[in-house]
């Protein structure tokens, strides 16, 4: 009898864990959809910030050998 019984229970057990496991499933997906648009935007940020460092390196090097390079460490802050 209990074999009887149970197969309906099991099969509401059984529905009940697909539903939260598809609800992980979309949960994960909008996640990893979001992460992939941070990532985006964190390369775009990347590639603005080379383009500028390789502009600052282009504008440095352009003298005649003119610009010296100092040490932070050898500079006394302004108050002093």
């Amino acid at each position: 009898m209990d074999d009887i019984a149970n197969p309906p229970h099991q099969q509401q057990l059984l529905e009940q864990r697909i539903t939260e496991l598809e609800i992980k499933a979309s949960f994960a997906e909008d996640l990893v959809d979001h992460l992939n648009e941070i990532v985006a935007r964190q390369q775009q940020q990347i590639e603005l910030l080379a383009r500028q460092l390789q502009e600052l390196k282009q504008q440095g090097g352009s003298g005649d050998g003119g610009v010296t390079v100092r040490s932070l460490r050898d500079e006394l802050p302004p108050h002093y």
